[in-house]
């Protein structure tokens, strides 16, 4: 039998003539995505880990950035073999990784193996597993890329949320190693799980009653335009821009997000419960910009949604760094900056799909991808270097640098 365009292929189902649950690859990638979100709460297992072997505080701490940088460069790999053999089985080795590494990490016994079994082997299961449902559904959705693509990585964002209470009851009733072997047993098996849900569409797939735009906007890739491998890619000075922005952007964020309660501490003179606060609001906030901005950049175009999130994210950091904050404006800022950086790593998948095509976008994000990794080595350390203020402030002339950026990039030429 012959697989039609509008053929769907799933569960060793062929179902002819028209698409009935296109959606179930949504729910596949929803909880692989609540399950990789899990990554943010690593701030968790710091003081548990630190008060039970009696470790640096710093070399504790490095174990998010050594994940983060495994996460990003498995990226690339996991991309450029899901474009060739299809997400399902990526995803699934995937899922095995991430759960792999986090079991070992309950074995760990000084910080050099807590980086390479929670650092290396689980990032590269989460990197494996993260970029599958983004690389699927904007296949399945080209007439709404950029609301699935902040639905799905919404939920990544919604994960450090809702795991975090489980993880702090593994904790307290288990300990810490314990903790561990638990959490990984979850995550690997909700990934896994996700992972069979995922089948990329047929060539040339359109939903039932959508027309491609013969004449597209601006931020908009044209269907029969030309598929790029990541070579071709890569000599495009859009290319060039997207990595600038991706690293620009991370590094911004991350200046916050990673020492968010300890801003709280020093600027404010909070609690640590209080501005724990913070990584909650921040969380909530991230996969509301994910969800708000995907949706939002349909309508008023990629590279403008993500002209004004830097504009917001810009004045958030120079509020920050010139203003004396209260506990409320200091929720406030660190919510305006969830909210813009949930924002772009929603719209930088969907920008690549359309800029350079569908065909092996995996490989594409994966590259640029990779920055974030970048930028989460960079920013955690510049931010202390600096000091909190000048740090920010830094981060404030960074956005306004990636705002020029995005008034003056266009999509590549037709």
């Amino acid at each position: 039998m012959k697989l039609q365009v509008n053929d769907y292929y799933a569960g060793g189902l062929l179902m002819e003539g028209k698409i009935t649950n296109r959606w179930l690859v949504v729910m596949g990638s929803l909880i692989m995505q609540l399950s990789l979100g899990a990554i943010y709460t690593w701030s968790l297992f710091n003081k548990p880990l630190v008060e039970k072997f009696g470790w640096d505080a710093s070399a504790t701490v490095f174990t998010f950035s050594v994940t983060l940088v495994f996460f990003a460069l498995s990226v690339i790999v996991a991309g450029r073999i899901q474009d060739k053999i299809g997400p399902r089985k990526v995803a699934a080795v995937g899922g095995f990784l991430t759960g792999l590494g986090v079991v070992l990490a309950s074995f760990a016994t000084t910080p050099t193996m807590l980086y390479l079994t929670y650092g290396v082997i689980a990032g590269t299961g989460i990197g494996s597993a993260y970029v599958t449902p983004l690389a699927t559904c904007v296949k399945w959705f080209p007439e709404k890329r950029g609301l699935i693509n902040g639905l799905v990585l919404a939920a990544l964002g919604l994960g450090g949320v809702i795991f975090k209470p489980v993880i702090l009851f593994f904790i307290a009733n288990f300990g810490v190693s314990t903790a561990f072997l638990y959490l990984g047993l979850i995550y690997g098996a909700l990934i896994i799980v996700g992972s069979q849900f995922l089948v990329a569409p047929p060539v040339g797939y359109k939903p039932p009653g959508w027309t491609p735009p013969v004449s597209p906007s601006p931020d908009v890739f044209a269907p029969g335009s030309k598929e790029y491998t990541i070579i071709e890619a890569m000599k495009t000075p859009q290319y060039i821009a997207l990595i600038l922005l991706m690293l620009i952007g991370s590094v911004a964020g991350l200046m916050i997000i990673s020492v968010a309660a300890d801003i709280g501490i020093s600027m404010v003179g909070l609690t640590l419960a209080a501005a724990g606060n913070a990584v909650v609001t921040i969380s909530l906030f991230n996969a509301a910009g994910r969800l708000f901005w995907g949706g939002v950049s349909d309508r008023l175009g990629r590279i403008s949604s993500v002209l004004v999130i830097f504009v917001l994210l810009g004045l958030a950091m120079t509020f920050m760094s010139v203003i004396p904050m209260t506990y409320m404006t200091f929720l406030l800022a660190t919510c305006v900056v969830g909210f813009c950086f949930g924002g772009t790593a929603a719209l930088y998948p969907t920008i690549t799909a359309e800029w350079f095509g569908t065909q092996n976008v995996g490989n594409n994000y994966g590259g640029i991808f990779l920055f974030y990794g970048v930028g989460a080595l960079i920013a955690p350390k510049l931010t202390i270097a600096l000091g909190f203020s000048n740090a920010f402030l830094l981060g404030a002339i960074l956005c306004a640098i990636a705002v020029i950026i995005a008034f003056f990039v266009k999509p590549p030429a037709i």
